[in-house]
């Protein structure tokens, strides 16, 4: 029963979050700070998820070839590279770092 609780909580929490944003007067919106923060949100939570998924292993910060691949994708984009030679790059460190025993 406990679970159909939590997901009767996360369908209202959603419909609320939903229902203040429509809400929000649109000249609040057109403020150049406030259309900055949204440009920049995104980013911020998908560096958050992407170091979460990197450096944790439940309770554990860990340094494994995740973060060996993160690296490269990171040298690669300083190289300017493409977005798919980052990816196969992060790919390929990870799977060596692996393959090796890492």
């Amino acid at each position: 029963m406990s679970i159909w609780i939590a997901i009767t909580a996360t369908v209202a929490g959603c419909y609320v979050a939903k229902l203040v944003g429509l809400l929000v007067p649109s000249g609040a919106l057109e403020r150049p700070l406030v259309r900055r923060l949204a440009a920049l949100l995104p980013v911020a939570l998908l560096a958050a998820l992407t170091a979460q998924q990197t450096f944790a292993d439940g309770r554990a910060l860990v340094l494994d070839a995740r973060a060996a691949g993160l690296a490269a994708a990171a040298v690669a984009l300083v190289l300017r590279a493409p977005f798919l030679l980052v990816v196969a790059a992060a790919v390929v460190v990870t799977a060596g770092v692996r393959a090796v025993g890492g």
